[in-house]
C-alpha cells in the first residue's frame, strides 16, 4: 500500500526499466513498515483537535543529513513526499518543508481522520515515527427536561439534563443558584459517540420559586455550556396581622382599635376572613376586607382574633391576642414612675449630706485630739546614786508642777 505514495523514489531511478518499478515499490514499501526504536532521529508530537478545527502536524529531524521526508495517514498512503502532495486531499496543506522539518496542515477536522500519522525519514536503516491525531467532538445538544412545570411546596420532582452525541462522555454537573448538587448519570454509546443523561431529584420549597436550576458540562472540547430552567412552585399563604391603631403602648378602655391583615401566597390568596377564635365576634366590630375595626374597646372584647387566607395549594392564618387594660392604667403607672423618681432623689440628697458630715467631722477630731498632765521628778537628775534619786523624787512629787503639752 505504501509503494503507491512513493512517487519521488521510483521516479529518480531508472524509469526505462519496466520490471524494476515493481522491485522499487516493493522495497519502499517494506522500508515504511519500520518499529519504532531506540536512537531514532525523528521527533513528533500528538495532536489533539476539536472537530471542524485545524490539526498540524510535524516531522522534525534531529540532526539532518539531507535525507528524504515523508508523512504518510493512517492507511499508510502518502500525504507529502518532501514538498510534494500525491494524496488529493486538498485539506492538507503544506506549512513548512526544509530538510530538518516537514510540516503539514489538516483543515475541517472529522472523526474520520482520527489515528496514527506516520514520519519517514529515508536513511540506512530508514526511520519511521507516528503520530496520533485525537478528534474531540463537544455535546450537539444540551437540553433539561423537567417533571412538573409547575411544583407544589414540599414535593419532590424530577429534571432530566442530556448532553448529546459527544466524544469522549461529557460529564455533567447540577446548580441550584449557586450550589452544586449531586444528580445521577447514564452513558449510551452510539458508534464512536456518546450520549450522556443525567438525572436529579429535588424537593422544593416555597424559597426555591424562581430560582434556576442550571445543567454544566464539563468537557475538553467546549467551555461554559450550559443550559438552565427556572422553577415555579406554589405554596399557601403567608398571613401577618398588624396593629395599625394605636401604633404602640396599652390597648385601653374606651379608645379605638386597627388592625390589618397581609397575605402572600402563590397563587396569590382569593379568600381572607376575620374571626374570633372560641368565641363569637363582637357585634360592633367592623371588618373591611383585610382590615378590622373597633371604634370603642371594653374588656368584653379580650380574647384571640385570627385572620384566615388560602388559595389552590391550601389554608394559612396569623393570631393577635387583644387584653383592654383600664382607661387609667397608663395614668397610674407615670404616677407610679414619678413617685419613684422623687423618692429616690430624696434619699440620693440625704446620703450625699451624711457623707459631707461624717468627712467634717474626721477632719476636726484629727486636728483636736485633747490634753494630758506628766509629772516629772525634780532633782532627780542631780542624785549621786539612785537610792537617792528615789527619796528626791518622792520628796519631790508633792511639790511637781502640773505641765500641760499639746498636740496640734
Amino acid at each position: 500500500m505504501a509503494g503507491r505514495a512513493q512517487p519521488s523514489g521510483p521516479a529518480g531511478s531508472g524509469g526505462g526499466a519496466p520490471g524494476l518499478l515493481p522491485l522499487l515499490l516493493l522495497l519502499l514499501s517494506a522500508a515504511a513498515i519500520i518499529p519504532r526504536g531506540d536512537g531514532q532521529n525523528l521527533v513528533t508530537e500528538d495532536v489533539t483537535v476539536v472537530e471542524g478545527d485545524v490539526a498540524t502536524i510535524s516531522c522534525r529531524v534531529k540532526n539532518s543529513d539531507d535525507s528524504v521526508i515523508q508523512l504518510l495517514n493512517p492507511n499508510r498512503q502518502t500525504i507529502y513526499f518532501r514538498d510534494f502532495r500525491p494524496l488529493k486531499d486538498s485539506r492538507f496543506q503544506l506549512v513548512n518543508f526544509s530538510n530538518s522539518e516537514l510540516r503539514v496542515s489538516l483543515t475541517n477536522v472529522s472523526i474520520s481522520d482520527e489515528g496514527r500519522y506516520f514520519c519517514q525519514l529515508y536513511t540506512d536503516p530508514p526511520q519511521e515515527i507516528y503520530t496520533t491525531i485525537t478528534v474531540l467532538v463537544p455535546p450537539r445538544n444540551l437540553v433539561i427536561d423537567i417533571q412538573k412545570e409547575t411544583a407544589v411546596e414540599g414535593e419532590e420532582i424530577e429534571l432530566n439534563c442530556t448532553a448529546m452525541a459527544s466524544r469522549p462522555a461529557t460529564t455533567i454537573r447540577w446548580f441550584k443558584g449557586n450550589k452544586e448538587l449531586t444528580g445521577k448519570s447514564e452513558v449510551e454509546q452510539w458508534s464512536d459517540m456518546y450520549t450522556v443523561t443525567s438525572q436529579l431529584l429535588l424537593k422544593v420549597g416555597r424559597e426555591d420559586d424562581g430560582v434556576p436550576v442550571i445543567c454544566l458540562v464539563d468537557h475538553p472540547a467546549v467551555k461554559d455550556l450550559q443550559t438552565q430552567r427556572y422553577l415555579e412552585v406554589m405554596y399557601k399563604p403567608q398571613v401577618r396581622v398588624s396593629q395599625n391603631y394605636p401604633l404602640q403602648g396599652l390597648t385601653r378602655e374606651g379608645e379605638p382599635l386597627e388592625l390589618t391583615c397581609t397575605a402572600f401566597g402563590k397563587p396569590q390568596p382569593t379568600d381572607m376572613r376575620w374571626l374570633r377564635v372560641d368565641d363569637e365576634m363582637p357585634q360592633h366590630v367592623v371588618v373591611s376586607g383585610s382590615n378590622l375595626l373597633i371604634s370603642n374597646l371594653n374588656k368584653t372584647d379580650n380574647g384571640t382574633y385570627r385572620c384566615e387566607a388560602s388559595n389552590a395549594v391550601g389554608k394559612s392564618h396569623a393570631d393577635y391576642m387583644l387584653f383592654v387594660y383600664d382607661s387609667r392604667a397608663g395614668e397610674e403607672g407615670v404616677i407610679r414612675s414619678v413617685d419613684h423618681a422623687v423618692v429616690g432623689g430624696v434619699v440620693a440628697v440625704v446620703v450625699f449630706a451624711m457623707l459631707c458630715l461624717l468627712i467634717i467631722l474626721g477632719r476636726y477630731f484629727a486636728r483636736h485630739k485633747g490634753t494630758y498632765f506628766t509629772h516629772e521628778a525634780k532633782g532627780a537628775d542631780d542624785a549621786a546614786d539612785a537610792d537617792t534619786a528615789i527619796i528626791n523624787a518622792e520628796g519631790g512629787q508633792n511639790n511637781s508642777e502640773e505641765k500641760k503639752e499639746y498636740f496640734i
